[in-house]
């Protein structure tokens, strides 16, 4: 934990000291693996493709707005990675993070939504007997501590939430008939974890109120929170988070995948 807790320090200063005028005619997206960004990139006009770092950043034009796309990579470091090489070179005016999560909200269902209101990490803090101790991050130029839950941005959850009511996405296939999905606004937790116990996401929830669980978005978010850049994180879930995790994700994640870009496609239009 102390080598990821450096490291992310590190990239949330490294270009600090850089003016951070936004650029407010573009929109980055982001996500951790190729599925999750697919779906978008082949929907994108005008496309120039520039590798950084050894990172492939897609700019064009999609539902009309300039974006720049990237694939971050899985974990916590690698987000915020991507993210920061994003902010440094683009300046774009907000950051849009879309994928696939564990659902722990006993509510939803593989394939259903969720908004985040707000971005947590559920492995930053200390271990003791028989728990974990949350604790929030700090600034390290300020050495000021950041909060706990990451807001999300005010103006883009109230755009998601405008065309939540009805938005067309796809029906999921569950043992009661196809479904459209469900589609809630609230907190994601982030971890270098995949959860598969049904003990762990009750944790989750009971502890963080989390309603859903996944390994980039607070440390996108930290970077954006310290960088003054708004951002939003959607989901789109793949499994319960529970023991079954591993089954189900292999059977939604492309769906989901797909669900929550053609979200992001809605909030861009």
């Amino acid at each position: 934990m102390r080598t990821t807790i450096v490291l992310l320090a590190w990239i949330c200063c490294s270009f600090a000291t850089q003016a951070q005028a936004k650029n407010s005619n573009v929109t980055g997206i982001l996500g951790a693996f190729a599925d999750e960004i697919n779906y978008l990139l082949t929907q994108v006009q005008q496309k120039k493709e520039t590798i950084i770092q050894q990172v492939h950043f897609t700019e064009g034009i999609l539902q009309g707005k300039k974006v720049v796309i990237a694939q971050t990579g899985i974990g916590k470091v690698n987000a915020a990675i991507t993210t920061t090489l994003m902010l440094e070179h683009y300046k774009p005016r907000a950051i849009i993070f879309t994928g696939i999560a564990g659902g722990v909200n006993p509510a939803l269902q593989p394939g259903d939504l969720v908004i985040g209101t707000r971005v947590a990490y559920h492995d930053y803090g200390a271990i003791v007997p028989d728990s974990i101790v949350r604790k929030p991050t700090r600034n390290p130029f300020t050495l000021k501590e950041n909060p706990l839950y990451f807001s999300c941005d005010t103006v883009l959850v109230a755009r998601a939430r405008s065309i939540s009511h009805n938005i067309s996405l796809e029906k999921i296939r569950r043992a009661n008939g196809e479904q459209a999905p469900q589609i809630i606004s609230g907190t994601i937790v982030t971890g270098d974890v995949f959860v598969s116990s049904n003990r762990a996401a009750q944790n989750l929830a009971d502890q963080l109120q989390a309603d859903a669980t996944e390994m980039e978005g607070a440390a996108v978010a930290q970077v954006c929170w310290q960088q003054k850049t708004p951002f939003i994180v959607i989901r789109s879930m793949s499994d319960n988070a529970n023991n079954n995790a591993h089954t189900d994700v292999a059977a939604f994640y492309q769906i989901a995948a797909r669900n929550s870009a053609k979200f992001v496609m809605a909030i861009l239009k």
